[in-house]
């Protein structure tokens, strides 16, 4: 199976320069938990979660009026291309312990975007016992104990 026929193709975007509470307020509307940030050219630049919207810039004391989603954005954009197998992009979900993956087209612009979400809903014809494993993997913490 490929990734195009799992992917969600309806995805909402933002400019480098959109400022932070735009983009909370979009994420609210859309019910939708991470932005992809695209340049002029629609190419994927990088990626904010509620969760960096939370730790980068409210907790850092940051204007959400005016400080630009460029400077709390994730740059280094692990992606997928729409022709991918669905195990190929599963494993990279897996061992980058990412929840959505971006998927681009052969120039890099965003075309829509793969989530667990997607996983669980495929789960049938991609295996059950294979999308238990990938989400296991992007939900293990056990690096983590080791460093507390």
């Amino acid at each position: 199976m490929k990734v195009k026929d799992c992917m969600c193709g309806d995805v909402c975007a933002v400019k480098p320069e959109t400022k932070i509470s735009e983009v909370a307020k979009l994420m609210s509307e859309h019910h939708i938990g991470c932005i992809p940030v695209c340049d002029t050219n629609d190419c994927i630049c990088g990626i904010v979660t509620d969760r960096d919207v939370l730790l980068r810039s409210v907790c850092c004391n940051k204007d959400a009026n005016t400080t630009p989603i460029s400077d709390i954005m994730t740059c280094n954009v692990c992606t997928c291309k729409e022709d991918d197998e669905m195990s190929n992009a599963e494993s990279k979900m897996g061992q980058n312990q990412i929840r959505r993956l971006p998927v681009c087209d052969k120039n890099n612009k965003l075309i829509g975007i793969l989530t667990i979400g997607d996983l669980a809903n495929h789960g049938t014809q991609l295996g059950n016992a294979e999308v238990c494993t990938t989400i296991e993997n992007i939900c293990n913490c056990n690096s983590h104990k080791n460093a507390e």
